[in-house]
This record gives structure tokens, sequence and C-alpha cells, in this order.
């Protein structure tokens, strides 16, 4: 391995880490990176001196990714459903994980919160907040005034302070809720369920209109309980071998759900004030496949769907 490409290796993790809070999405990230790496070689190549390597790479991740995130969003306005993040494993099993440092900044929570964001005030948060960049870098990688990038932290702080859970569990109490939870629902235990759901709670399906999935989101404790053991128990009935993998997902609680080794969908939960307030649910092929094998669930669910309706 040569000096320059042990340097593009080390500079990767920190590339993804931004790249994907930016977007959202391992592709989108990967393919960013892989960009930003580029460049990055080919100004070492040229001769050029990059007195920075760290910083060099972050300016030129960002400003793609706001480039990126802006024709993304444009996309996901002609999304089929609900639109969430591309979920990581952060177990250590999973590949992109790897290159997602601070895992507290991860959630799928934080990620929809950011979308709400404009592109600008979304990196200057994340490169503030997470990173720990100073304004006057900052300012020089979005192209904008100190006194801007200023404005912009503050606004998106705000923003994101007001809707964010005033407290966090700690991660064996986190642990315990989704053991729990998990439970419940392959037991169809309806009564225990709702115990562990917040009132308000928020049951949120992406399926991108490739797989069934929930066509909006549902809210309130006893509908969200009913429809997951419901639609657990009819899942159970179509594909008998499925099963519940509990993982670290985004770095917080979740599972895999499988048909032997072939991957259904993933789970994350929002975990608040000691209850689940939101479940999502990625089903999305397109979303899972850097995970490992993806099944077919339309090709499993068809034939159950025959013999209901002959």
């Amino acid at each position: 391995m040569t000096d320059h490409e042990r340097l593009l290796d080390e500079l990767r993790p920190g590339a993804f880490a931004i790249a994907y809070r930016m977007l959202g999405s391992v592709s989108e990230a990967e393919d960013v990176v892989q960009e930003a790496l580029l460049r990055v070689h080919q100004a070492l190549e040229g001769g050029e001196s990059i007195a920075v390597p760290r910083a060099f790479v972050a300016t030129v991740t960002t400003r793609l990714a706001i480039n990126e995130l802006r024709s993304a969003r444009a996309r996901r306005e002609r999304y089929v459903g609900e639109w969430l993040p591309e979920p990581i494993i952060t177990d250590g099993r999973d590949d992109p994980a790897r290159h997602a440092e601070t895992a507290d900044s991860l959630s799928l929570a934080l990620l929809v919160l950011l979308e709400s964001l404009s592109p600008e005030q979304r990196a200057v948060l994340l490169l503030h907040d997470v990173f720990g960049y100073g304004y006057p870098e900052i300012a020089v990688i979005v192209g904008k005034s100190e006194g801007n990038v200023r404005q912009l932290a503050s606004r998106a702080r705000r923003h994101v302070r007001q809707r964010s859970p005033r407290f966090q569990p700690t991660r064996e109490q986190r642990e315990e809720l989704a053991r729990r939870f998990f439970a419940a629902v392959e037991q169809g235990d309806l009564a225990g369920l709702e115990t562990l759901l917040a009132h308000d709670v928020e049951l949120t399906g992406d399926g991108g209109g490739k797989v069934p999935s929930l066509a909006r989101s549902l809210r309130g404790r006893a509908r969200v309980a009913r429809t997951l053991v419901v639609n657990w128990g009819r899942l159970g009935a179509l594909i008998p071998e499925v099963s519940l993998h509990p993982v670290e997902v985004n770095g917080g609680a979740g599972a895999r759900l499988h048909r032997g080794r072939e991957l259904l969908g993933v789970w994350a939960l929002d975990i608040a004030d000691g209850q689940i307030t939101g479940i999502r649910s990625i089903a999305n092929p397109d979303k899972l496949a850097h995970l490992g094998p993806v099944a077919d669930l339309n090709s499993i669910l068809r034939p159950g769907r025959t013999r209901q309706e002959s």
C-alpha cells in the first residue's frame, strides 16, 4: 500500500460519517465519499500540497453532500409512501457502521428530524455539534460568512432541541425495554405491549412502493399496539419461519426481521422517558441490500395471498 493509498484509507471513515449523516443513505453516502477521495487522490497525484487532509476531505465531502441532498430531496418528494433513512447496524457486524463515528448522533429519529433543515443548516449543525469543527472552519467549508454560519447553527439547533426528548434512557434501560417489546410482539401480548408504548407513539413504515408497508404513519398507543400484533400474526401465518433478531440499529435499540438467512426488514425503536415513542420499519429492499441477502418478500407472500383469496 502506497502512502497515498494509506492516507485515503485513513480519511474514508470520517468522510463517510459526514456524508451518511448529511444524506441518510448508505448508497448515496458511499458515492459521495468515492468522489471526494478521488478528488483528494487527483490533487495528490498532481503534486498539490494538502496541508490538512482531514479538513480538505471534509470540505469536499460536505459540498458534494449538500449538492446531492438538494437533488435527493426532489426524488424524495416523489417517493412512494413514507421515506426513512437507510439503517446501519452498529453492533460491529455491518461494515458501514465501522465508518460512522459517534453513534449517539446516528439515530434514525435524529436523521429524520434533520430532513426538515436546509442542506446548509444540516451541514453546519453536524460539522459543529457532532464533528467539532469551529465556526471559522465551517464558514470556509460551506462558503458563507462566519456570522451567517453562526445564525444557521443557532436556528438549526433550536429546531432540533424543540423536538428532541428531554430524558434519554441508559443503555441498560433501552435494552430491557426493547427486550420486553419484541417479546410482547412475538407473543401477541396486546395488553403487555400497550404498557410499553407512549400514549402518542408513532409507527412508520417504509416499503418504497416495492413491498407491502403502511401507507401512512399511525399514532396512538392502542392503534399502534393492535396493528403490530395483527400484522405480526399475519406475517407469521404467511411466513412461518419469520423471526426477530434484536440488534443495535443506528446506535439505538432495534431488530432485524429474517426468513432463514434472508433479511425481510429492520425495525428501529425511539425510546424516551421510559417508554417507546416511535417504531420505524424499513422494508424497502433497496435500503437493506448493504446489510446482506434480502428476501423477495413479494414472491414469498404471493402463494399465501393466493390461498387466502381462493
